[in-house]
């Protein structure tokens, strides 16, 4: 009974496909291709980077704001390009701090229905209508993750790289999380739920740091590649274009 009314709700009166829509979705190829297109070549000189992810709904006044506008200069500063969602808040932070700093300030704005896109600190910015390239773009290019407070979108972007990361579909990067009484219930949580049921390792949570200054997050990143150099290997290479 349930599937015949599945296929009558998917199927009413087996009406003919719509040729427009059809064709819409088809063109919707060369849209995605342009934006993977115009990120690889705009991008590809920005190394040696790193990618900062936070709540769009910090203010200018608030603690994450001041603590993400302090790293992106010191990493700007350091010599590393910083790449944030181009949005208010945080990402905002991320820009201006970069932006402030010597290094590039890159944007990759996301267009979305009720939030403004783009913030004033960007020496590069691109514009995306696809989470999913956007969010390839952001590991392409990076030599490490930095992720302050955030809700969805930064759990979204997290769990993404701690993916690629785990299964070998990229390079083991610092994946650094700032502010410890944030994040330690959901590392509580990783550590009771996903290694105690077994659905991660224990050695899986090595992935991750926890840090808070931001001469901290620098020096961790630097002790990182300290004997290997920021430049993926030739096997890294090979992983990144299959990503």
């Amino acid at each position: 009974m349930a599937a015949d009314k599945l296929h009558k709700m998917a199927h009413p009166g087996m009406a003919p496909v719509d040729d427009t829509l059809l064709n819409r979705e088809s063109w919707k190829i060369f849209q995605i291709m342009a934006e993977f297109v115009e990120g690889f070549e705009r991008l590809a000189q920005i190394k040696p980077s790193v990618s900062i992810f936070g709540s769009a709904r910090a203010s200018t006044d608030h603690p994450y704001y001041q603590s993400a506008e302090a790293i992106a200069h010191a990493l700007s500063q350091a010599g590393f390009s910083v790449v944030s969602g181009g949005g208010p808040g945080i990402m905002e932070a991320a820009n201006k701090g970069a932006y402030e700093g010597k290094s590039p300030s890159i944007g990759l704005n996301i267009q979305l229905p009720h939030e403004p896109s783009g913030n004033g600190y960007q020496d590069i910015n691109l514009s995306f209508r696809h989470f999913f390239s956007r969010k390839v773009m952001f590991v392409k290019y990076a030599a490490a993750y930095v992720v302050l407070p955030g809700g969805f979108g930064t759990l979204d972007e997290l769990a993404e790289i701690l993916t690629l990361v785990q299964t070998g579909k990229t390079r083991r990067i610092p994946i650094i999380l700032v502010h410890r009484p944030f994040w330690e219930g959901l590392l509580e949580w990783f550590r009771a739920t996903l290694v105690g049921e077994g659905m991660i390792n224990p050695e899986d949570m090595e992935l991750v740091h926890v840090l808070d200054k931001p001469e901290e997050v620098v020096d961790a990143i630097f002790t990182h590649y300290e004997h290997r150099g920021f430049e993926p290997s030739a096997e890294e290479r090979e992983r990144l274009l299959d990503l």
